[in-house]
């Protein structure tokens, strides 16, 4: 009886494992991506800002036109500037008169100079008389040490005097260098009431009206390149360090269904963005569609590696990361390339050998 039960439990357990899905490898190409978010910005992309605060006079340009490099975009209303430059002139027109005007501090010093040199010439005749006098024991100590004192008084008053001049020279020298230099900026401010365009491109957006006041600080226009458009990309932080430039990237573009367009790797900005853990790549397209707007999205497929033909399984027969269920029970098994669906096999079974389905 005891037999009997064993070879039905056996037969069940056979009749099970048979009923259990199995397949054998397979060659086939495989190639490797990574997938990212796509949006379309116009090449050499910048926002113009005023150089000065003041009131937009007027929009040179309208949105969708075509501009050349210095090309005059908005006029701005502004005279605190000017003000500025009248400040600034006469600030070094009195820099100059203290340097060099006949009412100089310098003049001051100069005469307070000649009058120590007369006091040091008086009191060194004083001194030497005494000395000599001293040396024929003519005279007291004190009369002595009186004169010494007054001419090493005056001597060095007449250094420090010497010293105060050159300091204040040097000083008032400055002085106008620093009145020079602001003068002259604040003229190159007073004429940049015009903003212009920095490059051949395109404006494809105002966001000022004339009558409203502006800042250094908000942008007036965006400006780009009106034929060269770049591919931004965002990578997940996971796969960032598999990206490399010149890697080839396939582009689908939601406004061009059922269309791929191909592209190359041409930037990898190094800094990741913390809302969404990602990192911004930049490619350029090798054959563009014709009509492209910035801020067309899509998505795109990074090209990390591809090989021609492979040993592969489906990655959903895949155990524990790297074992597989053969006839022979679980085999460890060094897998390589993958893709959504399929993973390469490097070593462990062959293309002989049946592999079943996790339950």
């Amino acid at each position: 009886m005891k037999q009997v039960l064993f070879i039905l439990i056996l037969a069940l357990f056979t009749s099970c494992e048979n009923k259990q899905e199995k397949i054998l490898p397979i060659e086939r190409p495989l190639t490797e991506l990574v997938y990212a978010s796509v949006t379309i910005q116009p090449d050499s992309l910048y926002q113009a800002n005023a150089i000065v605060a003041g009131i937009l006079d007027a929009n040179l340009v309208e949105e969708g036109d075509l501009v050349v490099k210095n090309e005059a975009l908005f006029q701005i209303i502004n005279n605190t500037p000017k003000l500025n430059t009248e400040k600034a002139r006469f600030t070094l027109e009195l820099a100059q008169e203290n340097y060099q005007g006949s009412a100089t501090i310098l003049k001051g010093i100069e005469d307070e100079i000649l009058a120590a040199r007369l006091n040091i010439k008086n009191d060194s005749i004083n001194f030497f008389r005494q000395k000599n006098l001293w040396e024929q024991h003519i005279g007291s100590q004190v009369e002595y040490d009186s004169k010494k004192l007054r001419y090493e008084l005056a001597s060095n008053n007449l250094k420090a005097l010497k010293s105060k001049y050159n300091q204040t020279k040097n000083e008032l020298k400055t002085a106008v260098k620093q009145a020079q230099n602001n003068y002259q900026t604040s003229l190159i401010t007073t004429t940049d009431f015009t903003v212009k365009s920095k490059i051949n491109g395109k404006i494809y957006a105002l966001y000022k009206d004339p009558g409203e006041i502006v800042n250094t600080l908000e942008p007036l226009a965006s400006i780009g390149s009106a034929t060269n458009f770049i591919i931004e990309l965002l990578v997940d932080e996971v796969d960032i360090v598999r990206i490399s430039k010149n890697q080839e990237v396939l582009i689908n573009l939601d406004a061009y269904k059922g269309s791929v367009f191909k592209g190359t790797i041409s930037k990898i900005y190094p800094k990741k963005d913390e809302r969404n853990q990602t990192f911004t790549v930049e490619a350029v397209f090798n054959d563009s569609p014709k009509v492209l707007y910035p801020g067309l999205s899509g998505e795109a497929n990074i090209i990390i590696a591809k090989k021609e033909a492979v040993l592969t399984i489906p990655k959903s027969y895949i155990i524990d990361d790297n074992k597989v269920k053969t006839e022979d029970g679980l085999i460890n098994i060094e897998t390589g390339l993958q893709n959504m669906e399929y993973i390469e096999v490097l070593s462990g079974i062959t293309k002989d050998t049946y592999i079943y389905k996790p339950e």
